[in-house]
């Protein structure tokens, strides 16, 4: 592998990942044999993370190994790792106590993005991958963010969202839609109503902090043919008991 073909950001991240696969301190030179650099750019790397504590010299001197700042960022990223799961469980308990589709969703620039998700078992679903983004104003999840946001912020997301009409039952006016996160912020809760997508309906949640800060969204949807707004709030107790759970996890 060429010096050109490897991105600059990630040579340093090379470096680390060959220490951390090897079963002994290793040499620049016995690193550089798996990544492929320039003698001199190894050398100026492996210096580079040394000194930022990142990797740290045995006592040839000559020898590099994990030092405590790297054992304490895999230590980190396992831990992440352990509450990925966790947060999964919770999700996948609500899916089936709902019967439904249920989305772990976190704001984005343009959007709130679909973070994690478990499925329903059922054929007939709506489908919307993670990843996918979906606008604030025509979403359950989308009006429980912008219904935390304080006026000076909301203001400002107001005023440069697209207001795009999905269905006949979309709020695509501002004063309504401040009109229906008073609401929001009152109960505790949003449902998106077919606002977008026809046949849809969603109730959403709030995940917050001990500090009263939004963190995400927990969310389930499906057809109207099972679900309607009655069906909907019946769900509302145990959704409200997961949205509880995920905040809990993340302070963990």
């Amino acid at each position: 592998m060429s010096e050109e073909r490897i991105a600059t950001n990630l040579r340093t991240l090379l470096i680390l990942e060959a220490v951390a696969m090897s079963s002994e301190p290793m040499t620049p030179t016995e690193i550089n044999a798996q990544i492929g650099l320039p003698k001199q750019s190894i050398h100026r790397l492996c210096q580079t993370l040394v000194e930022e504590g990142f990797l740290i010299k045995d006592t040839t001197g000559k020898r590099l190994c994990p030092a405590p700042r790297t054992v304490r960022l895999a230590k980190g990223l396992l831990a992440a790792r352990e509450l990925e799961h966790a947060r999964h469980n919770i999700l996948q308990h609500l899916s089936q106590a709902t019967g439904e589709t249920v989305n772990y969703v976190l704001p984005d620039v343009a959007g709130m993005t679909y973070l994690d998700r478990v499925e329903t078992d059922w054929a007939f679903r709506i489908e919307l991958p993670i990843g996918s983004q979906v606008p604030f104003h025509c979403t359950a999840s989308g009006k429980c963010y912008l219904a935390s946001l304080d006026l000076k912020n909301l203001d400002r997301v107001l005023e440069t969202m697209p207001w795009e009409k999905r269905t006949e039952n979309t709020i695509a006016e501002p004063n309504a839609l401040r009109k229906e996160l008073d609401k929001i912020r009152t109960r505790g809760f949003a449902l998106d109503m077919e606002e977008l997508f026809e046949g849809m309906v969603a109730l959403a949640v709030p995940v917050v902090s001990p500090e009263g800060q939004f963190q995400a969204a927990v969310a389930f949807h499906g057809p109207t043919q099972r679900l309607n707004e009655r069906t909907l709030m019946g769900h509302l107790p145990t959704v409200q008991s997961s949205a509880k759970r995920l905040a809990e996890i993340g302070l963990e």
